[in-house]
């Protein structure tokens, strides 16, 4: 198992940025391009509540169907996202996300994936790397936009 890790900063607050999150729909903004998951559009509540799952086929470039990925939220408390997924050649993907707050309008955004995709995994932390430049400049923008 293999751990990435990346931190940036957003203007916004750490509360602002935790309950953006926990929305579906952010999710499908920072990754559009690259993953598009439909079935997670349809969990009424977003990510609010340990337990929560979801299962849906993922599309690479948003058209090329793949496996089926399974997310369940394991924590949720101020501040922290807490996911162990799984799908495909991805045996483990537990995901935290994580806002510190730096000022009363800023914060800190980590995202940190333990993983592990047998003989893959040097292929998938590689991706998940640059998955994670992709998600934070993304989040920068929508927080830009937001502040």
């Amino acid at each position: 198992m293999v751990t990435v890790r990346r931190t940036t900063a957003l203007p916004i607050s750490a509360e602002v940025a935790f309950d953006l999150a926990q929305r579906p729909a952010t999710f499908a903004y920072v990754v559009r391009g690259v993953l598009r998951v439909p079935a997670l559009a349809a969990v009424p509540d977003g990510f609010a509540a340990p337990g929560v799952e979801a299962s849906g086929r993922m599309w690479w470039l948003g058209v090329l169907p793949s496996w089926t990925h399974h997310l369940r939220v394991v924590a949720l408390a101020p501040g922290e996202i807490l996911t162990a997924e799984h799908g495909g050649p991805i045996r483990t993907w537990n995901h935290r996300l994580t806002f510190v707050a730096t000022s009363p309008t800023t914060c800190d955004y980590t995202d940190e994936i333990e993983l592990d995709a047998g003989l893959l995994t040097p292929a998938v932390r590689l991706f998940t790397t640059g998955l994670f430049a992709l998600r934070q400049a993304r989040w920068r923008q929508l927080a830009a936009v937001l502040a």
